[in-house]
């Protein structure tokens, strides 16, 4: 699945922190009920910074990053 490969991949993770400081950004500027965005903004973070993707087990691939790009043949 090509997506998945995206999000396996350095620029798939690149991504996922950028969106995650986007979303706890916005939430920190919105103030109010918007902190939880933050708390969802943590996720793709943290995703990121520790190469898993949690999508990965739903579609029968390792959670590490790392892992996958070893059976993918990937570098």
């Amino acid at each position: 699945m090509a997506v998945l490969r995206f999000l396996y991949s350095p620029a798939g993770r690149v991504v996922r922190v950028v969106v995650g400081i986007g979303l706890i950004v916005a939430s920190a500027s919105l103030g109010g009920w918007w902190w939880l965005l933050a708390l969802v903004g943590l996720l793709p973070v943290a995703t990121g910074v520790l190469d898993i993707c949690t999508l990965g087990p739903l579609f029968g691939r390792p959670l590490s990053g790392r892992r996958f790009r070893e059976t993918a043949g990937q570098r």
